[in-house]
This record gives structure tokens, C-alpha cells and sequence, in this order.
């Protein structure tokens, strides 16, 4: 409980400086102050006193036994991570070096205490050491040649929540060091951060144009698996694969929009958004909701595909529909309504529940894209946060087992999106 209550303080009072800071950098007197002193508060600047800080945390916890002040230096190293970031765009002083610092830097900031809370047997050692293989062929190896070929060498999305969750991975070691009876799950959460650290230096070296069609493609295989795990009746598997490839679904889109894509790209997505979304959640309702559950499993089918083709045929050419505003509920949103339910509602309540969410989606309520209209208005920090907090979640569902709790985070991941994409919705209007 005390190792705890000081992770805890410590999370607060680095917090409440990067809120403070990012009020401060607002006001002209602030950004002259830095201006004058970009020695010590350059975002450049920044990146060598974290790492620095780091460094002195690492021996501080590893080699002379001071844990607690250990905790709170590699917290607020942590912190300064985003303050680089505040500083940079609020000053206009982003720089190519700093693009390439700034990720080296987070890696001389995590990696190290991986590695000795490897050896302190909370995590496997052999994991840690891809992991930082992997890191290192990314930020040298691929960088080097990613410059020789003249490609964009910024951080992704991947990387990004990578290292969020790797800096809460080291909070978490530290917590499990001092507290024999927490749950371990230190070793899910290292696959996933090994996971990001791959995804980050793969999509590096594809080329713009087909990340929309590599997404789109990777959530038709997330369907098909899913088809295969809810056949085998490994249903709580069958829709974790379901979502992974909603979150491919989510950015389909917007990569064909920033990038470009093939002219195949849109009719990939409709027949992946098809078999995951449409038949995938059919087939769960069907072997897991009675002895007339096919009935009900064909009428969602018959839903979502009357959902997808008004989509394709009606409403792309409609001039009174908004950009990024959807006639009736998403089908991703409907499947996980079933989905969600399909975990913790009786089998015998499930067709109720499949029911109301074909009303919804070939109903006339408008919805708001995730994508285009909610994530734009979310802080980018707050979002690559919220990323790494279910990433975390759902490490410690599948650490537990716990289907009922996965089951819940789905229906309350849906609900908070109807609600908010209504909110959105009544904003733009």
C-alpha cells in the first residue's frame, strides 16, 4: 500500500506540473522567458534532461536503494516527455533533429528500468531484450535508412502510445517490486508494447498510399479469425478479434483521405466492414443465443447489410447528409452493442439486445464518425493516453480471465460513443 500511495503522489504532482506548465507556456512572458533560456527549456533541451534524469532514477532504484525518490525522478522524466511537446508547438520550435531526439530519448528513458526489472524476475527477460532489439534496429537501423530514402522519420501513432504504455509498464514494475500481492501482468503488457514497437517501424516503410488498403485488408483476416475462434466456441477470443479490427476500420478511412489509396480500396472496405461486422456477430448470436438464435442471427445480417449498401448507394451521395455525420448507427457500433451483450446478457435475452441494435443502424439517428468529428476535437495527449489505458485494461482482462469485465468495457466503450458523437453532432450544428 505505501509503494502505492507514493506511485500515486508522484503521478499527481507530475501531472499537476504538466497542466501548470501548459497554462504557463500559453502567456507571451513565458514563451519570452524560453525563448531567453532555451538552454535549459528548448524542447531539445528538454529531451537531454529527461534522459539525463532517467539515467539518475535508474541508479537511484538499481544500485543504491533509494526507490521512493527513484519513483518520483523517472515520473517526472516521464512528464517532461510532454512538456517537449507543449513547448515545441507553442513556441514554434519544433526541429528535424528534435524529431529523431525525442523518440531516442524516450528509450534511454524506459528501456533501462525494463531491463533491470527484468533481472529482478517481474518480467521475462527474453521479451525485454526483443523488445529493446527491436527499439534499437527501429530508432538506428530504420531511421538511417528511412533518411537515405528520404522518408518521413516522425514518430506514428504506434510509437507514440508505445511509449506511453512503456513508461506506465516501468510505474507498474515498480509497483509490483513493492507489492507482492498485486495482480502480475507485467509480461501482457510487455507484448503489447513489443507488439507497438514493431507496428511503429513497419508502417515506416510502407508506402502512403497503401496504409488504407493494408488496414482495410487486416480487418477482413480479423473477421475471418473471428469466424474461426466463434466455431471452435472460443467466443471471448472470437470478439476481442472483432475489435482489433474495428480499430483498423478507424482509420481506414482517414488514411485514404490524407494519403490517397488504390482504386480497389473501396470496395475492400465494404466486404471487410461485411464479414467483420456483419457476419462475424452473426455467427456469435447464432451458436451462443438458443435454438432459434439463427433466426435472429440472419436478421442482424440482414441488417448490417442493408445498413452498408445505403451507406454506399443513398447516403455517400446525399447533399444534406454533413461530412463525417452517419445516417443511423455505424455498423462497427451496432456489432459491438451485440458483442458487449453477448458476454454478460442471459443467451435466452441476447436476440432483444441483437434487435435493437439492427433498429439502430438502419434507423435515421444520426451519429457523429468517430474519426473525423470526435477524435479532432479530443487533445491529442488525452487521446494517446486513453489508448494506452485500454490497452492496459484489456492486458489485466486477459491476465484475469475476467469475460464478464471485457464484456462491460464493450458496452460502456459504445454507449460513451453514442453519447459523445450526439454531443459532437449538436456542436456542429
Amino acid at each position: 500500500m505505501e509503494r502505492l500511495l507514493i506511485i500515486i503522489a508522484a503521478a499527481l504532482i507530475g501531472t499537476g506540473f504538466y497542466l501548470w506548465f501548459s497554462w504557463m507556456v500559453r502567456k507571451p512572458a513565458m514563451r519570452d522567458y524560453i525563448a531567453t533560456h532555451q538552454w535549459l527549456l528548448h524542447p531539445n533541451s528538454i529531451c537531454y534532461w529527461r534522459a539525463v534524469l532517467a539515467l539518475v532514477g535508474f541508479v537511484l532504484y538499481f544500485w543504491l536503494g533509494y526507490q521512493v525518490i527513484a519513483i518520483f525522478i523517472f515520473t517526472f522524466a516521464a512528464i517532461l516527455d510532454g512538456v517537449d511537446g507543449v513547448v515545441a508547438r507553442s513556441c514554434d520550435m519544433a526541429t528535424s533533429w528534435g524529431q529523431t531526439l525525442d523518440p531516442l530519448c524516450d528509450k534511454l528513458t524506459y528501456l533501462p528500468p525494463l531491463v533491470g526489472f527484468a533481472y529482478l524476475g517481474i518480467m521475462s527477460i527474453e521479451t525485454v531484450w526483443i523488445l529493446v532489439g527491436v527499439e534499437l534496429a527501429g530508432q538506428f537501423l530504420a531511421r538511417h535508412v528511412l533518411a537515405v530514402i528520404k522518408y518521413s522519420v516522425a514518430a506514428n501513432n504506434f510509437g507514440k502510445i508505445k511509449a506511453i504504455i512503456c513508461f506506465s509498464l516501468v510505474i507498474y514494475c515498480a509497483l509490483l517490486d513493492g507489492n507482492s500481492g498485486v495482480i502480475d501482468m507485467g509480461d501482457e503488457v510487455l507484448v503489447a508494447c513489443l507488439i507497438l514497437s514493431a507496428a511503429s517501424v513497419i508502417c515506416k516503410f510502407i508506402p502512403n498510399r497503401l496504409y488504407a488498403d493494408i488496414l482495410s485488408t487486416l480487418n477482413f483476416f480479423c473477421g475471418i479469425a473471428s469466424l474461426i475462434l466463434t466455431h471452435n466456441l472460443h467466443f471471448a477470443w472470437a470478439i476481442f478479434a472483432i475489435i482489433v479490427g474495428q480499430l483498423f476500420d478507424l482509420f481506414d478511412g482517414r488514411m485514404a483521405e490524407k494519403h490517397g489509396g488504390t482504386k480497389y480500396g473501396p470496395y475492400l472496405d465494404d466486404i471487410a466492414d461485411f464479414v467483420s461486422f456483419g457476419l462475424s456477430p452473426a455467427y456469435v448470436i447464432t451458436l451462443s443465443a438458443g435454438s432459434w438464435a439463427w433466426i435472429f442471427g440472419l436478421i442482424y445480417l440482414s441488417g448490417v447489410a442493408y445498413r452498408l449498401i445505403r451507406f454506399v448507394v443513398v447516403d455517400k451521395k446525399r447533399t444534406d447528409l454533413p461530412y463525417g455525420i452517419f445516417n443511423g448507427l455505424p455498423s462497427p457500433a451496432g456489432a459491438l452493442v451485440v458483442l458487449g451483450a453477448a458476454l454478460v446478457v442471459p443467451a435466452q435475452y441476447l436476440w432483444i439486445v441483437a434487435m435493437l441494435s439492427v433498429g439502430l443502424m438502419i434507423s435515421h439517428v444520426r451519429f457523429a464518425h468517430f474519426g473525423r468529428v470526435i477524435l479532432k476535437q479530443v487533445p491529442k495527449p488525452l487521446f494517446f493516453l486513453t489508448c494506452a489505458a485500454l490497452v492496459l485494461v484489456i492486458a489485466f482482462i486477459i491476465k484475469t480471465k475476467n469475460v464478464q469485465m471485457f464484456g462491460y468495457l464493450i458496452l460502456f466503450t459504445v454507449l460513451t460513443y453514442m453519447i459523445v458523437g450526439r454531443k459532437c453532432l449538436k456542436t456542429n450544428n
